[in-house]
């Protein structure tokens, strides 16, 4: 799902009165309960062990064969419809039968193409438990990007969601290697090069009944390659990212060591799949756990279907989370109960510490508009405010964060539920080991990452995948940060996005980024290096650089605090008026010199990190 941020500043959550308080004199706090709440655990519970997905998948359906796996709903009107462990344990062996023994795909590059429903994680599965290759893609890929990459990854399949039906058909005669494209929700018999995906399930399922078992007796190779994915990266020409089944299967048994999921659990499926932080956390880790995914349809029915899901944790990245901090304190604001919000966290987060924990009760009215049984919210792909954070825990829900990228497939680090720590990346992941080379004066310094996520390699480019491996096997991460006595991980910035000055003084732009985009203002913000010529400046450059603010200005908020029909002069002078507030808290060297107002939108990959080398090329 692209988070369009149109839709974002649409979505509403329903009034907020704090009617659900009750008299808390009334609580009794019990003595025994409030000392077992006072000892903590410090150390990681006992992790799963498995080396392939095939193997949790099996074991999860043998488990759980009637309980929901995946929710998804038919129509924007219709009730979600549930399919339990069984039917999907059935329809991925009947897919990936036909896709063997019908259209001899076997160790063949499939790609998977489409916004997130029931088939998309079928065929994820399918190829992952014996058929071929993986190759999953942004569905926001115009047609010439998407024919490029079916080129590249030398696919045989495209599966396809019916949205882009059209695309596929622009591009077929330009793709005559592809011997199959198969429609999703389509049961159109084999013709030629096309069928539906529903056909191959039912078909296969049928060969299965008479006795066709080759499917589920394929052995499957933990290191062998077996998902190529292409990264938005920072240049256009996107690298290949190859990964194994144990690469995933090890993320599955890293996030065990650190959160417990359970199969009353269900999670809401709202970024991307073609990512790996979706792919892997939001699906293949509840998965493994006998838990539930309901899939959310798009973000202007977030609220509806979080209300109708009921999901108990969620995957976001920051703009969203912060998106919904802001929206509900909009609706807290408008009932004239900030105040009395502030105290009731204070009140339950004293009472918390002595064994009663009552913040679900207090906060009812915030829950519902959640869906009501929200416990668990992972953010990761960028730095959250520490702010936010602390207010969803203040809340009662559980802000844990991850840090990895897709070459770790993707978790390298992830909050410990039991040592929850707003405003770092997450801590070091039990089976790897981060370290910080040629750290500065604050310990800061790239992240080197050795672990067994960690990908194959690059897709045929040996000398990339030589590029970002030292020689004792760590993996230059391109991340600027440190890692504190106890593992946990903070970032300050990209290794790519640093700005040199003349005196040898780096500076992080996200650093500033993090500190203007409180400013209400500014609706978003992108700082960066220029030279006096006016063009973007090199780490070479020998001139001394102006730090550069590229501002998005929040008009809304503007006419709210300054008044209506301001000329853009105005607009240029408040906003800059703001960043020499902001430049107060920054080192000398490190100041915004100068301010550029940008008109529309920055362009971003799916999950919403603005393509700096577009904006500056």
């Amino acid at each position: 799902m692209e988070l369009n941020l149109k839709i974002l500043k649409k979505i509403k959550f329903g009034k907020i009165k704090m009617d659900s308080i009750e008299n808390l004199e009334e609580l009794k706090i019990d003595p025994e309960k409030a000392k077992k709440s006072g000892k903590k655990r410090t150390e990681p519970y006992e992790h799963t062990n498995y080396s392939t997905v095939k193997e949790f998948f099996y074991r999860a359906c043998e488990l759980y064969p009637e309980e929901d796996c995946i929710l998804e709903k038919p129509d924007k009107k219709e009730p979600y419809k549930i399919y339990t462990y069984k039917d999907f344990y059935e329809d991925v062996n009947g897919l990936g039968t036909a896709l063997i023994n019908i259209l001899n795909q076997k160790d063949k590059r499939v790609i998977i193409v489409g916004e997130t429903q029931y088939g998309w994680y079928l065929s994820y599965m399918a190829m992952l438990c014996g058929v071929g290759i993986a190759v999953p893609v942004d569905r926001e890929l115009p047609e010439n990007e998407l024919e490029n990459v079916i080129k590249r990854a030398k696919a045989t399949t495209v599966i396809y969601s019916p949205r882009k039906a059209e695309d596929i058909k622009k591009i077929k005669e330009n793709i005559p290697e592809v011997e199959y494209f198969i429609e999703m929700k389509s049961n159109k018999p084999l013709e030629g090069k096309d069928v539906g995906i529903d056909y191959l399930v039912e078909t296969g399922k049928i060969m299965i009944k008479s006795g066709d078992a080759s499917f589920s007796k394929i052995e499957i190779d933990p290191d062998e390659f077996k998902v190529l994915i292409f990264t938005s990266g920072t240049t256009s020409n996107s690298k290949g990212v190859m990964i194994s089944n144990r690469n995933l299967a090890e993320n599955i048994n890293a996030v065990t060591a650190y959160v417990s999921l359970y199969p009353t659990d269900r999670l809401f499926s709202v970024l991307p799949l073609h990512h790996t932080y979706e792919s892997t956390i939001g699906f293949l880790y509840p998965i493994s756990q006998g838990a539930s995914i309901a899939v959310c349809q798009g973000l202007r029915y977030i609220v509806s279907d979080m209300q109708e899901a009921k999901p108990t944790a969620v995957l976001v990245v920051p703009l969203l989370v912060e998106t919904i901090y802001k929206k509900i304190n909009e609706s807290i604001r408008k009932s004239h109960k900030e105040a009395l919000v502030q105290s009731m966290m204070h009140v339950t987060n004293v009472l918390k510490g002595v064994g009663v924990d009552i913040k679900k009760k207090v906060f009812k009215e915030i829950y519902d508009n959640l869906g009501g049984n929200l416990r668990i919210i992972v953010s990761a792909a960028a730095p959250v405010d520490k702010k936010v954070g602390k207010w969803y825990e203040d809340l009662g829900i559980m802000f844990l964060q991850g840090y990895g990228l897709t070459e770790t497939a993707p978790i390298a680090a992830v909050t410990p539920e039991y040592k929850t720590q707003v405003g770092s990346a997450g801590r070091t992941i039990v089976q790897a080991d981060i370290k910080v080379d040629n750290p500065n004066e604050n310990g800061e310094g790239e992240l080197l990452i050795k672990s067994p996520t960690l990908m194959l390699g690059y897709y045929e480019d040996e000398e990339a995948t030589k590029a970002v491996m030292t020689e004792d096997g760590y993996f230059k991460s391109g991340d600027i940060g440190y890692v504190d006595d106890d593992k946990f991980v903070y970032i300050t910035g990209r290794s790519k996005n640093v700005i040199v000055t003349q005196n040898g003084k780096n500076i992080y732009p996200e650093e500033i980024e993090t500190l203007l985009g409180k400013v209400p203002e500014i609706k978003e913000v992108m700082v960066y290096g220029k030279s006096p010529e006016g063009k973007q400046a090199s780490k070479k450059d020998d001139k001394e650089l102006i730090i550069t603010a590229r501002v998005i200005p929040n008009k809304e908020e503007i006419e709210k605090l300054h008044g209506k029909d301001l000329s853009d002069k105005q607009i240029y002078s408040i906003i800059w008026n703001s960043i020499k507030d902001v430049n107060k808290k920054l080192t000398s060297y490190k100041a915004v010199k100068d301010l550029e107002i940008k008109e529309g939108e920055f362009e971003k990959t799916s999950t919403m990190k603005i393509k700096r080398y577009k904006e500056l090329n």
